[in-house]
């Protein structure tokens, strides 16, 4: 049996030390848009996105240090997306993970420009792996595709969320804005674990599935601490989103149906992982991201 919370801490290390290897610390005319840059990018977090491309790797083969460089690339893509959904034009936030968005703690044009070199240089990162090195080119490239939809869907997502503000939505336009907005990288990072590893077309395929029913788990979990988590832990205040007029599971169905949806979802991610022979770290995630606090 794993220790979850072991393993994932080990993993959580391990991109942690592997960012640090790509952040700029060189005296040169835009060291502060740097600083501001390793200020969001080595801010905390869970680590999911890339944990999930390791994790969903390893259900295949052993030597993970071959997606890392997909892993570190997905983590400054989340990153670019957080600085920039917390902006004065979309959610004009002003903490994140505790702390001070990144347009309070510098300005408005660095935060724009510190999410654009995070997005920018995880393009680089993946080109300069299929460049520097022969092994599997074209489940890189293929990954890197899964990449590019991904962060497409989730601008795409975002773009819905703010145009609907405010407004009544329906209930498909609801999750077809969460499967976008927050499910797509969530998605993403599964299916590159899986493409990296060389899975066939039924593995991909039932993990796609899990991918997005731990999307939208996560999003209604969001949802649920956004109307009754803990500020202290959650890092930011609560109530905004209700404050705002966003739509979220739980202004749309109800505390209490937003939780009976997060354990059916729950459910099902748990079932579909449980058929690989070695999902269970998988499995644990799930469960994770439904009874998180923060």
């Amino acid at each position: 049996m794993i220790d979850f919370k072991d393993e994932l801490v080990a993993k959580s290390n391990r991109i942690n030390d592997e960012l640090k290897k790509y952040l700029k610390k060189d005296e040169c005319p835009e060291k502060i848009l740097n600083e501001a840059v390793e200020y969001s990018l080595m801010a905390g977090g869970k680590r999911i996105r890339p944990v999930l491309i390791m994790s969903t790797y390893e259900l295949f083969k052993s030597d993970v240090e071959r997606v890392l460089p997909f892993a570190v690339a997905m983590e400054m893509v989340h990153t670019f997306s957080l600085i920039h959904d917390d902006l004065p034009g979309i959610d004009n936030d002003d903490y994140r993970r505790g702390k001070l968005t990144n347009h309070k703690k510098y300005n408005e044009a660095t935060a724009i420009l510190a999410g654009d070199n995070l997005l920018n240089n995880a393009y680089n990162l993946i080109l300069n792996d299929i460049n520097n090195n022969d092994d599997c080119k074209l489940e890189k490239i293929q990954s890197l595709k899964e990449l590019s939809d991904g962060i497409d869907r989730m601008i795409a997502g975002e773009y819905v969320d703010t145009e609907f503000e405010g407004k009544e939505i329906s209930n498909q336009y609801l999750e077809y804005m969460h499967e976008n907005k927050t499910g797509a990288l969530i998605k993403a990072s599964v299916r590159i674990g899986a493409i990296m590893a060389g899975a066939d077309e039924e593995s991909i395929n039932k993990l796609t599935t899990y991918a997005e029913k731990i999307g939208l788990a996560f999003q209604v979990k969001d949802d649920i601490l956004s109307e009754i988590g803990d500020s202290k832990e959650l890092g930011k205040p609560v109530g905004n989103d209700r404050e705002r007029g966003k739509c979220t599971y739980t202004t749309k169905y109800g505390l209490e149906e937003a939780q009976k949806m997060l354990k059916e979802i729950t459910e099902d991610a748990v079932n579909i992982i449980s058929s690989f022979d070695n999902g269970d770290f998988l499995k644990e995630l799930a469960l994770y991201i439904a009874n998180r606090n923060k």
